[in-house]
């Protein structure tokens, strides 16, 4: 296995959706890490892109008057340009989508593997289905005989004959692998939760529609009546866009030697740490490496966010008033890494002047004012090494705790505050220059190896400060202007 290759991915959104806050969390944490790796000297691939196929787009393209491949064409240039507000690392990003040729191919291809290794059937059967969720719902699962994941929409019957997975023959082999992959689902109460739910017994899942009922999808080899289900069409995208089936070049590099890691909220779960999981056995391909578990954004009171109840907070007003690293900052530092958190415009108020305004800005500028009043010369930046102090912060980010990491990052921001309070080398300057200025030189360098270690999280604020801790300069404006 190679140590330098890196690949991640977020879960593809429907292509016909408005981001919103849920996403900006998932895709701003893969981009965080993602940014952290390559910071490391990695060679990295950041996956992300839509899932374009289905009955809610193709009922979306009817009621705009269009055909399916028009509107995932056009909706697929409004997702491109939105992910740019969450400021996604655009040399390492690639873009999937279920309706590209190459996928379409491999996830044909894929199906055949999984059909010919004998994990493929046809039934009849009946069963209830939500088209939000595009998944089959049992009755334990439903509330008021509706998905509480979309409730209010009527749920569909649906009553045919349709193709299925084992999906049941895959318990042993799962268990199996989770006890040789101790690590493998991250945070550790996700994984005992997803063990226990395979330790219940799997059941087959229906994996195809027929095509005269929903014909957006991508037809199942050898049977033109039928069409994929959405989900096993759509899980493949993470190995087609390596390239798959051709397993040299990027697959063999990023899936076989990057250690695959996979980021996703609480409701993809059992999508992408069980369900995946036992396709790729079924096609006899290697596992991911790890699941990546997000907790849900809420409103206050942990109340669901609800466009009827006015509670949404948009991740695009929020860039408009206070910057994108103003968001990144907040999904990093305030939202816990794992659990559900709140967002509401008052904490993140109180946070960026706490934590942005006050904090590093104010931070920046009193250093600096220090340094270019005060020294002769720019202060020469040694090599950043990583002390003691800063190893709790690695070893966060190595295990996907990215709040914890920022508050070992902001732990080393309130100690150069307290250094200038009880050092006031602005005051000790008239009195001994020369250790004084030694004082000033020790915080530029300190407030220089913050900066690279913020770079994965506030890539323009961090660029800023190196910038202006090389040159000896104070910032020619605030980095972030107080918001009352």
């Amino acid at each position: 296995m190679s140590k330098n290759n890196f690949y991640i991915t977020t879960t593809l959104p429907y292509v016909n959706a408005d981001l919103h806050m849920g996403h900006a969390l998932e895709f701003v944490r893969a981009d965080i890490i993602a940014r952290y790796k390559k910071l490391q000297s990695f060679d990295v691939f950041f996956n992300t892109g839509t899932d374009e196929h289905g009955m809610k787009i193709y009922e979306k393209a009817v009621a705009e008057g269009k055909t399916a491949q028009e509107f995932v064409d056009q909706k697929f240039l409004h997702f491109k340009d939105s992910v740019k507000i969450f400021g996604m690392y655009e040399s390492t990003l690639h873009f999937a989508r279920t309706t590209n040729e190459n996928h379409i191919l491999a996830a044909q291809e894929f199906w055949k593997r999984v059909y010919d290794n004998g994990y493929i059937y046809k039934k009849n059967y009946e069963a209830k289905y939500c088209v939000g969720c595009e998944e089959t719902k049992s009755d334990s699962e439903l509330v008021n005989n509706e998905c509480p994941i979309h409730p209010g929409r009527a749920l569909e019957t649906i009553a045919e004959e349709n193709y299925f997975f084992k999906y049941s023959e895959f318990t042993d082999k799962l268990l199996d692998f989770y006890k040789k992959n101790p690590n493998f689902v991250v945070p550790d109460f996700r994984y005992n939760e997803i063990k226990s739910f395979v330790e219940r017994g799997l059941h087959d899942f229906s994996i195809s529609r027929l095509k005269e009922k929903m014909p957006w999808g991508i037809p199942v080899p050898g049977d033109e009546n039928h069409v994929m289900y959405v989900w096993f069409d759509a899980l493949t995208n993470y190995i087609s866009t390596l390239g798959w089936p051709e397993t040299s070049g990027d697959f063999e590099k990023y899936w076989v030697n990057g250690n695959p890691t996979q980021y996703c909220g609480k409701d993809n779960l059992r999508f992408q740490s069980a369900m995946w999981q036992a396709m790729l056995m079924a096609a006899d391909l290697p596992n991911s490496h790890q699941i990546v578990i997000n907790g849900f954004i809420t409103a206050d009171g942990g109340i669901k966010m609800s466009k009827t109840l006015g509670n949404v907070v948009d991740p695009k007003e929020i860039v408009a008033e206070y910057s994108t690293d103003a968001l990144r900052f907040f999904l990093a530092k305030e939202i816990s890494s794992f659990e559900d958190s709140p967002f509401t415009m008052e904490r993140f108020k109180d946070s960026y002047n706490a934590g942005l305004a006050n904090g590093i800005g104010n931070l920046t500028s009193r250093i600096m004012k220090m340094a270019e009043t005060n020294l002769e010369s720019p202060t020469e930046i040694p090599e950043m090494k990583i002390s003691e102090d800063w190893e709790p912060a690695i070893i966060a980010m190595e295990n996907f705790n990215i709040q914890e990491a920022m508050s070992v990052i902001f732990k080393h921001v309130s100690e150069l505050d307290e250094t200038i309070q009880s050092k006031q080398p602005f005051k000790l300057v008239k009195t001994n220059k020369e250790e004084a200025v030694e004082i000033i030189k020790d915080l530029v360098i300190k407030l220089h190896n913050i900066a690279v270690m913020l770079t994965p999280v506030l890539p323009e604020t961090s660029k800023k400060i190196i910038e202006i801790t090389k040159s000896g300069k104070m910032p020619e404006q605030p980095l972030f202007l107080r918001k009352d």
